[in-house]
């Protein structure tokens, strides 16, 4: 179960978000992008806001995408000129972080963790990039895959308030929630999943390689 964000009601702060990564690493995107489909279904209709709608038009298509990417990308032996790819979008993040302060949406405080994801994003990618080769892919499928997925939330949950209303946790932006909210849940989605995806995931599969060498998939 996640943990609710105060700032944005029923978006969750997910830990968790590593098992779907490295299953979908594991396993490839089918795999990955179906689990956390159905994981993040039954999570919402089990510990979440229980509207069925909603989990289908936000949750379960952002996961999908968002694991099938990395999946994708994390089987692939990526070149020195693909880290920008997650660079670039590492760096839309950060921008957006800086527009949410400069409306007055998140306080110093507030923009200052975010950033500070932002710039661990970045490093870890340009570490992996120089150090570890082999793990290029997953690090640059985790923050395309996870920025999709976020950016999917954000416009359909906008979307979803301006026919439906949603549940009172995200109140005042239960009814035709602005522009802004939608940037606000896509950022705090990112920012608050992408430290577990990109630092623990490798020590993880790594272990899960040494102990079943098969599943590695011709990564060495």
């Amino acid at each position: 179960m996640g943990i609710v964000s105060p700032i944005v009601g029923v978006v969750r702060f997910w830990p968790a978000v590593i098992v779907p990564a490295v299953f979908a690493t594991l396993f490839g995107p089918w795999v990955g992008g179906t689990g956390a489909a159905i994981g993040i279904f039954l999570s919402d209709m089990t510990y979440g806001h229980q509207i069925a709608l909603l989990s289908l038009f936000a949750g379960v298509p952002a996961n999908f995408l968002g694991f099938f990417i990395v999946g994708y990308l994390a089987g692939r032996n990526l070149e020195w000129r693909h880290l920008a790819l997650g660079i670039i979008g590492t760096c839309v993040i950060a921008v957006l972080v800086g527009y949410l302060y400069l409306i007055g949406v998140i306080s110093v405080d507030i923009m200052a963790i975010f950033a500070a994801m932002a710039v661990i994003s970045v490093v870890t990618i340009l570490i992996a990039g120089l150090k570890f080769p082999r793990w290029r892919g997953f690090e640059v499928g985790c923050v395309l895959g996870l920025a999709v997925g976020a950016a999917w939330i954000g416009v359909t949950l906008v979307i979803y308030s301006r026919i439906f209303m949603l549940p009172l946790t995200f109140e005042p932006f239960a009814r035709s929630a602005p522009f802004y909210a939608g940037v606000l849940w896509m950022v705090w989605t990112f920012c608050s999943e992408i430290p577990f995806m990109i630092l623990l995931g490798p020590p993880i599969l790594e272990a899960c390689y040494n102990a079943i060498p098969f599943l590695r998939r011709g990564r060495e």
